[in-house]
Order: C-alpha cells, then sequence, then structure tokens
C-alpha cells in the first residue's frame, strides 16, 4: 500500500486566526505538525493543502512540499480530497494541521489498520484523562463497538470512554466518494464531518493513539491558551 499524508491548512480558522502561522519557539506552528509526521515511517510523502499563499511560501521557506488549494471548500476532508484526486496513492492519511505534538507512531498504526482490506476509514481516538475534558465541547467523544468500529461522535456528554483525535486515514476511492455524499442531519447538528460517513451506513474503524511520556496523546491547538500549553510541554521537552 503506498500511503501519503495530507495536511489541510485553511488561513483564516475562526477560534484563532492565522494560528498555522503562529510562532512556536522560533517556528511556525504547521512546521511542527510536518516535521512530526515526517517522522511516520509508512508515509511515502507528505502535502500541505493551503488555501493561501503564505502558507505555501512558509512551507516551501522550511523545505516542506505544499500546493495552493481552492477557498471554496467547506471541510478538510474536502482540501484533502482536491488533492488526493491526482495522487497516486492507496492510502490518504488526513493529518490536522494544529496537531504539532501527534505521534509519528500513531500515524504508522493507522495506516497499518488497512492490512485488513475491508477497512475504508480508519481514525484516532484515547481515552479520556482530564475530567475538564467531558464538558467542554472542542473535545469530541466517542462510542465504539466490541470491535472498535465507531458508533456515534458528539460533542456532548454522551456514555463515552474515548476522545476523538482528529487524524483520519482513507482509502483513496472512499475520500474520493466521501467528498460527493451530501452534508447529513446529525453532521450539521453536531458540526462533525464524520458523521456523514455513520449516516450512511459506513464504518469508521477507531485506532488508539500512542501516548507520551505525559500520558498524553496530542494537543489541537483552538486558541492561543492551547498554543501556550504545547509551548510549556515543548520547552520541558528540549530540557
Amino acid at each position: 500500500m503506498k500511503a501519503i499524508g495530507i495536511i489541510p491548512a485553511r488561513l483564516k480558522s475562526k477560534r484563532f486566526p492565522e494560528k498555522l502561522i503562529a510562532n512556536l519557539l522560533g517556528k511556525p506552528l504547521i512546521q511542527w505538525v510536518y516535521e512530526q509526521a515526517k517522522g511516520a515511517r509508512y508515509l511515502e510523502d507528505l502535502i500541505v493543502a493551503a488555501d493561501d499563499r503564505r502558507i505555501v511560501d512558509i512551507v516551501q521557506d522550511f523545505g516542506g512540499r505544499a500546493v495552493l488549494t481552492s477557498k471554496e471548500h467547506k471541510s478538510g476532508s474536502e482540501r484533502v480530497a482536491e488533492v488526493a484526486a491526482s495522487l497516486d496513492a492507496d492510502i490518504i492519511v488526513n493529518i490536522q494541521g494544529d496537531e504539532p505534538l501527534i505521534n509519528p507512531l500513531s500515524i504508522d498504526n493507522l495506516i497499518t489498520a488497512f492490512y485488513n482490506n475491508s477497512i475504508e476509514i480508519a481514525t484516532l481516538i484515547y481515552p479520556i484523562q482530564d475530567k475538564e475534558e467531558l464538558k467542554d465541547p472542542n473535545v469530541v467523544k466517542v462510542v465504539i463497538d466490541k470491535n472498535n468500529f465507531a458508533l456515534y461522535f458528539s460533542r456532548a456528554e454522551i456514555p463515552y470512554f474515548y476522545k476523538h483525535i482528529g487524524v483520519y486515514a482513507y482509502t483513496k476511492d472512499f475520500l474520493l466518494l466521501f467528498r460527493q455524499l451530501a452534508h447529513s442531519k446529525l453532521e450539521k447538528a453536531e458540526k462533525l464531518e464524520q458523521l456523514r460517513i455513520l449516516e450512511n451506513g459506513y464504518k469508521i474503524k477507531a485506532v488508539i493513539a500512542e501516548s507520551d511520556s505525559t500520558g498524553r496523546s496530542t494537543i489541537s491547538v483552538d486558541t492561543k491558551e492551547d498554543l501556550r500549553r504545547v509551548e510549556e510541554i515543548l520547552r520541558r521537552n528540549l530540557k
């Protein structure tokens, strides 16, 4: 299987505008994500799919590969699909641009899930460790069945043991199919595009992410406070 990673990068995020080019210990946030993902052994290539020329220039300046995509996409998956359509690949890994602590081994584990030929899409989950996450709508909870397939995702408090980490892997064929599916009722209600997949009867394999020495899986940078938290962790790790 040939797996290629794509990092969808939208400059004007709502909660933290221009976060992907925010300074994090002397490097832009997107560079930390790119360098972490580059550590995955099973990725044969890594591309940033950007909606703004500034991101493309920044990525190319640090030696990464980036392409400019349409500004009209409504989700990261649509942006990833635009780039994936022209690639020679079996598996496409959608790596969020705000995950600077993502463990490369988690990406590799996601890819190996496709050794089971029946898998069309897989995503990362991690046991909830912090009670503060339970009521936080930015932390998406997931319920899984006994075979580790997702039953439901929600921002609300539902019967859960795991939180969702927004990194996906798809077969290229499924990704191109997914972008053609109409937005679903559950997706609109929860503002979670993965519910479109479940509501259309497809299965999502859940893979438990690898943790670091602190017991964390990763931290998504959604706010400036998140950026400060990541900076503190990186400073400790660099000592």
